[in-house]
Formats: structure tokens, sequence, C-alpha cells
């Protein structure tokens, strides 16, 4: 058995004020299969980017193993598939079997080893990766989210396949792929870093009932700070009026045992600094609280009310872009209050379908279309490469509200330094949230968000999904993560 030791890990990106990781230790072994959470911007890919060497940092990162990366770069992507993994897994021919055994896993033809790299799709060139990475021996693999290329079907044989492997860290949003395949989690937390055994289901019922156990337990510390500073106060105000009886009352002529007096005095004060430094102790135990739970606000949506029942209906419709037929004989309805997720292999249209509901006009149709007039749409694109500039400046480009849409990020994890920076210098996560943002700032009767949680991070994730079940908008959406179209869901259309 060999462990990844990390010791007093410190890094910060050059020009910033604030450490990503600060004095941070933690043991991994090198058998375990380790699913790795956090919020987005927390530090995930920069932390698999330090174990491979690529930043400078404080600390140490020590290890009997060699890391491998996933997504590595294909330097020739005109390659055959077969050479690719012969390259990077150092294969010989001889060990052609290895190979076999690891596309049947991933349910994959012998065929596409004879192909272009560049010509498989995006699912097939995320299994060939992985195929050309298991084989190389004594390393220990970083895999950065694999899922984003994967439609649903696909995920499940590559959980299957990594949960039939061991030794590697995974990133992944997706709950029910780390369920699947994952034996630790190491959560990067706001404070710390805590590695568990179990899966992620497991972590986060964890998570809720410390969670739960700390904002109990904090109301408590809160209630006796009160009460022992009013008994603080109450005890010295007696002393103090108890030392004052000494002397005696003027003009009485009685003379007090001062002695009994002062005694009685002392112990009143004593009490009070008893009582004070109970106090203390509260608030150094209160203090303690809190620090690993995770600022999730409600969101809310500005979903609007249409007169017609019935939004649009689609009957026998073919869709192309120019001369090429991208889907056909596509019939279905939206009524208000439909959920509608759009199910099927990558490449069969649905993204294409929500382009044309919203009106772009590259994309030509035939059959039977209609809408009804005066229809609000929200869009959120899959595409995030055009996003550049601050979010104020996006935000009157969008004529959104600008308080309303930063209150939003906010509730979505935004710290406030992050509202200066350029969007094009945001994660991927962070860069998706802020089109959630401006789609739930937007008045619409209908949304159609497509792959909506690409990158986004796992708490946000239940945070979206709890704020469309509370207020139920009328929603047509491409969603690969298996969870959340099973509990979002009341109309499921299947494309061929």
């Amino acid at each position: 058995m060999s462990m990844v030791n990390v010791s007093n890990l410190s890094f910060a990106y050059e020009g910033s004020y604030d450490n990503i990781f600060e004095n941070v230790s933690f043991n991994i072994d090198t058998t375990w299969r380790l699913g790795l959470i956090g919020r987005n911007g927390r530090g995930k890919t920069t932390f698999l980017k330090l174990l491979m060497k690529k930043y400078k940092y404080s600390g140490t990162i020590s290890s009997s193993v060699d890391f491998e990366y996933f997504p590595f770069e294909v330097s020739d992507r005109s390659e055959f598939s077969m050479d690719i993994i012969k390259e990077k897994s150092h294969t010989e021919d001889y060990d052609y079997w290895k190979i076999q055994r690891e596309l049947s896993l991933l349910d994959m033809d012998e065929e596409v080893l004879y192909r272009p790299f560049e010509s498989l799709s995006g699912g097939q060139q995320v299994k060939i990766l992985l195929v050309s990475l298991f084989l190389k021996e004594n390393s220990f693999l970083l895999i950065d989210e694999p899922a984003n290329h994967l439609d649903i079907k696909a995920r499940k044989i590559v959980s299957n396949y990594l949960k039939s492997k061991k030794g590697f860290i995974l990133v992944s949003h997706d709950r029910k792929f780390l369920d699947n395949c994952v034996d630790h989690i190491l959560s990067i937390n706001r404070a710390d870093i805590q590695i568990q055994k179990g899966n992620f289901t497991s972590w986060y019922e964890n998570k809720r009932r410390q969670d739960d156990f700390e904002i109990a337990k904090n109301e408590k510390l809160k209630k006796d700070i009160v009460r022992l500073e009013n008994s603080a106060k109450q005890s010295a105000d007696w002393s103090n009026k108890v030392e004052k009886t000494k002397n005696g009352t003027r003009n009485s002529g009685l003379r007090p045992d001062r002695g009994y007096v002062g005694h009685k005095a002392a112990k009143m004060m004593k009490r009070s600094k008893s009582i004070d430094a109970r106090k203390q102790s509260a608030i150094e135990e209160k203090s303690a609280l809190l620090k690993n739970i995770e600022g999730v606000g409600k969101l809310k949506i500005r979903f609007l009310k249409h007169n017609s029942m019935r939004l649009l209906s689609l009957n026998g419709v073919s869709l192309f872009y120019g001369d090429k037929k991208v889907c056909e004989n596509i019939s279905f309805e939206v009524n208000q209050g439909d959920r509608i997720a759009l199910c099927g292999k990558n490449g069969c249209g649905k993204s294409t379908i929500l382009k044309f509901i919203n009106g772009d006009k590259k994309i030509t149709f035939k059959g039977d279309f209609h809408k009804v007039s005066n229809l609000k749409i929200s869009y959120v694109s899959q595409d995030t490469l055009d996003l550049n500039g601050t979010l104020k400046e996006f935000a009157e480009s969008e004529k959104i509200d600008e308080s309303l849409f930063k209150t939003i990020l906010r509730k979505m994890d935004f710290s406030r330094v992050q509202f200066e920076k350029d969007i094009s210098d945001f994660s991927e996560g962070q860069k998706k949230k802020v089109l959630i943002a401006k789609s739930l700032c937007e008045g619409a009767h209908l949304y159609l968000w497509d792959e909506p949680l690409n990158f986004i991070d796992v708490l946000s994730r239940i945070q979206i999904e709890d704020l469309i079940l509370k207020f139920q908008p009328t929603i047509i959406f491409v969603e690969h993560d298996g969870l959340f179209t099973e509990n979002i869901a009341n109309k499921i259309e299947y494309l061929k």
C-alpha cells in the first residue's frame, strides 16, 4: 500500500491576496476510488494540477506513484485511436487482449481503434482516453469531470467502468455517477478539507446532520450567552450595592459588620467573574461552529402565467441546418406547468429543438409547429465561450436588474471579490451560474435550459432542484444528470 502525503500545503494564484489552500494536510491511499467535491471556485482542478506540479506551492506533496491527468491533450487528433492508446499507455502488440478487455468493459466496438480520433463522438473520445490511462502501470489517475460529454446511458457505462478500477481521484458533480463508483470523499469545505469513507450520499447525510447539530448548538449558546451576560451584570450590581453598606446608612447611627459585608461582596464579585468566564467559554465554543456551513440561499424565479393553457405544439416536425436534416418526426406539446426533459443519445437533436423553439433563424423546419402569441421565453445556452466583461456590463447588455442578478449570484456562492473580475476568468461552473442567474432574473412563461448543470457543483445543483420543485415553472430542459431529471421532470420526451 502506498500513500499520497500532503503536508502544510498553501497556494495562491499570482496577484491574488487570497489563498486557495492554507496549511492543509491529509493522506490519500492510492487504492482508493476517491471522489473530490466542493463548490465552484474552491480549487478542485487547482488541487489536481498541484499534484501534477503545474504550479509552485509551499508545503510538501509526496507520493511513490506517478500522477496522470484526465483529459490529456492529444497532439495529433488525426491519429488512429489505437496509436494514441499504445503511445500513452506503452502497450505492446502482444498486449492487445488488454485493450480488448477495456473496450468490452466500456461497451465499445473494436472498430473505433482503427478510426481517426477526431472522427469519434465526444463520448467515444472520453472512453479512449480512459483506456489509455488505466492501461498504464503504477499510475494514480486524476480524472477531472469525465461525464460532461456523456449522455445518461454512457455515464452509467463509464461509472460502472470506474467502479471496476481502483487508484484514482474523480472530480464530478453528478450524484448518481459518484455514488456508484467512489468509496471515499474528499471535500473542499469553506474552512478546511475533510476525507470520509463512503460515497456522496453518505457524505451529504453526515454533513446535514453535522450542520443541523451545529446550528442547534449555536442557537443554544447564543441564548446562554445572553443569560450569562444578564446574570453577570446582576451579580456585579449586587456586589456594588453590598459594598456600599460597609459605611452604614447616613445618620442611622448603626455600624454594620464590615467583615461580613466585605466577605459577602467578595463572594458576589467572585460569582460574577465565574459567570463571565463561563460566558467567554461559550463565546469561544460558538466561534468554532458554523465555519463549514454553506451559504446556500433560497432562490426565486420570475415565471409568468400566460392566458393560454397550451403554449406550443410540434407535430411531425423535422429540423434542418441548411440542407442538413438534424432530426425528424418530432411530436409533443407544452402546457403550462409542464417540466419536460428531452432525452436521447448525443447528436439526436435535443439542443437544436431548444434553439428552434427559442427562434433561431438558422434552423428551418417542415411539419406543424404552433406557438402562442406574446410568449416570453428565457433561454440558457449550453455554450459559455462568448462570456466576457464584468457582471455589471453583462447585466446591462442583457437588460436585467443588476442588483437582483448579483443577489442571486451571492446566493449561489459568489464572493463579492468575484464581482470585480472579468467573466472570462471565471471557472466553467461559475460561467454557467451567470447564465442561470440571468434566466432567473427574466420574467418568462417558458424556460428553455440546455444542459444547465454542466460544471455546476453538487450543492448548487440541489439548490436549483429545490427552486424548480418549489415554484414549478414551465420548463423544457436537456440534462444528463440522471438524478436531477428524475426529480424534476413530470414529462419525458425520448428522441431517436
